[in-house]
């Protein structure tokens, strides 16, 4: 029988086993509020405002489960295999650890003694009950059985793998449990086959030589029905619970759930159960004893010490039942919220990060090109003084902020030496000119700056070209410059015209620091080179200096 039910229980391994492998990990908001109970609350609030490090025990669910299988009794009378059996039971979480299970069993179970018995004169279902029909000196008996027994139990449950220091979970659960509770039995002995006793089949049987024990079982079950109509031997002694034989038991098992999903799991569970009686299967007496004395030769049956048991192999359905509360604590791991925690703090009181600045320029030393910056210096993001005009001087030193090219070197203070004009007469002479003729200043001929494809960033050559304006409108202080640009045809071309303007007038404003007020804004221009803006002498024309993009949303990023 044993063999059998190994066989069974690893093909129901094998067969739940890869649901484990399925599982994804879940868990539980530790600031969830919700899932508090109400005598747990202050602590909780410690716990959110950091008054206490150990987050409260949150409400979880309870299981209910039901199982089947097959059971056996350990006992003087071998065990016929298999037999059947359900469970009900309800289970709540104490802890991480160890929860509480209450349960109830329904077992039926049968036994078959392949050997024949003579020691029987003492059971009086055998020797009395039978009116005479079976007599110790002449007949054999096989001992046989059926009982039926059921038992109500308290049990503790320990998980012994929830702990776990490299997995935030797993689907598979195992764990132990034992527990006390009560038992009741009703166990019946088929002796007669109707009201015949089975007298010529069992003296037949026990005096024919059979090979093995197998031949003798199929002899005994092909002769005998399945009445089981003779009570078995009771205790008089012995309490009753509904007209039945009553006795405390005591519980020990091991068993493995394996997880469907956050309701469900499958569990396969092995039960020994221990029933301070002997006559779970109808016999308390030990077989042909020889008594030495006055009645020498005599075979006489002595009563047994020992105690029957039984055990139940079951595999069951759970389910987790609860609203507003995560699932049984069994299946969770209890360094979970520590160690996310650590990994990813959401609620330790962290301290904000100090970094060095030995020169006080906001910007840390590690990313600090200029670790001695002056005090007071405006510096750039790489932490290096600031030098807008670029003359060797910077700005805190700088006596002058922005030199002009045409002035540079410059001496210690950053000011400049700008060469005199050739003849200030010559100068004087073309400025009265210029206020004469309003038409044009005396700038001359300006150059045309290029464009390639839809770009609207200026090349080197088209930065040096703008450089000899500059130089030009420096000459000429008095001088307005227009700065055109095509592309009327569409929205695109317009857009695409005004930031090359604008590309133009802002690098002769910010990098060569000609004053914004000297140019006049010309746009969308028809009948011209889109892709070239053209710089022209404006001192007699009108028109704005900024102008507000025409269409923002279809600007060409540099």
């Amino acid at each position: 029988m044993a063999s059998k039910k190994n066989v069974f229980l690893s093909g129901i391994v094998c067969l739940f086993a890869s649901a484990s492998f399925a599982q994804v990990q879940t868990g539980y908001d530790v600031k969830d509020s919700s899932l508090i109970p109400a005598s747990r609350q202050p602590q909780h609030n410690e716990f959110l405002n950091n008054a206490y490090p150990f987050p409260a025990k949150p409400r979880n669910q309870w299981e209910i489960g039901v199982k089947g299988g097959i059971s056996s009794v350990a006992g003087d009378v071998r065990s016929v295999f298999p037999t059947g059996g359900f469970g009900v039971h309800v289970r709540k979480a104490l802890g991480y650890i160890f929860s509480l299970r209450a349960e109830y069993t329904w077992n039926r179970a049968r036994g078959l003694n392949w050997s024949a018995s003579s020691g029987y004169s003492r059971n009086p279902v055998w020797s009395n009950t039978l009116g005479g029909a079976y007599n110790p000196a002449t007949d054999k008996v096989f001992y046989n059985y059926k009982t039926t027994i059921q038992d109500l139990s308290i049990q503790g449950v320990v998980t012994l793998n929830n702990v776990r220091f490299h997995k935030a979970k797993t689907g598979f659960n195992l764990y132990a449990f034992g527990g006390i509770g009560g038992s009741i039995y009703d166990t019946w002995v088929n002796a007669k086959n109707g009201a015949t006793p089975y007298t010529t089949l069992f003296n037949s049987t026990a005096s024919a030589t059979y090979s093995n024990r197998k031949d003798v079982k199929k002899i005994l079950k092909a002769g005998m029905d399945k009445s089981y109509e003779t009570h078995a031997e009771t205790d008089p002694l012995q309490p009753k619970l509904f007209g039945k034989s009553f006795k405390p038991s005591f519980q020990l098992g091991v068993g493995m759930a394996f997880k469907l999903s956050n309701k469900f799991n499958l569990a396969i569970e092995e039960r020994f159960t221990a029933v301070k009686t002997d006559l779970l299967d109808g016999q308390q007496w030990q077989e042909n004893t020889y008594i030495q004395g006055a009645n020498v030769g005599v075979n006489v049956p002595a009563q047994t010490r020992d105690f029957d048991s039984y055990n139940f192999f079951s595999v069951g359905l759970n389910y987790n039942l609860g609203k507003k509360a995560v699932e049984p604590l069994w299946w969770a791991n209890p360094l979970d919220y520590a160690y996310n925690e650590i990994n990813a703090p959401r609620h330790m009181k962290l301290p904000k990060p100090v970094l060095d600045d030995a020169d006080g320029d906001g910007v840390t030393d590690q990313f600090d090109h200029e670790p001695n910056t002056p005090a007071g210096a405006p510096v750039d993001t790489h932490g290096v003084s600031r030098d807008t005009d670029g003359d060797g001087v910077p700005d805190i030193k700088d006596k002058e902020l922005i030199t002009p090219t045409q002035c540079q070197p410059v001496d210690a203070d950053g000011v400049g030496k700008c060469p005199p004009p050739a003849c200030c007469t010559e100068l004087a002479a073309k400025m009265d000119s210029m206020m004469v003729k309003k038409a044009g200043c005396g700038i001359g001929d300006l150059p045309s700056v290029s464009f390639t494809g839809r770009s609207v960033s200026l090349s080197k050559d088209a930065q040096a070209v703008l450089a000899g304006v500059a130089a030009k409108m420096r000459d000429n202080a008095a001088c307005k410059v227009a700065v055109y640009g095509y592309g009327e045809s569409s929205k695109a071309a317009q857009q695409l015209s005004w930031d090359r303007v604008n590309a133009v007038i802002k690098y002769l404003v910010e990098k060569e620091g000609i004053s914004e007020d000297r140019f006049i804004f010309k746009y969308g221009q028809g009948e011209g080179d889109s892709n070239t803006v053209d710089l022209k002498d404006g001192t007699g024309e009108e028109g704005p200096n900024t102008v507000p993009a025409p269409h923002p949303n279809l600007r060409k990023k540099k």
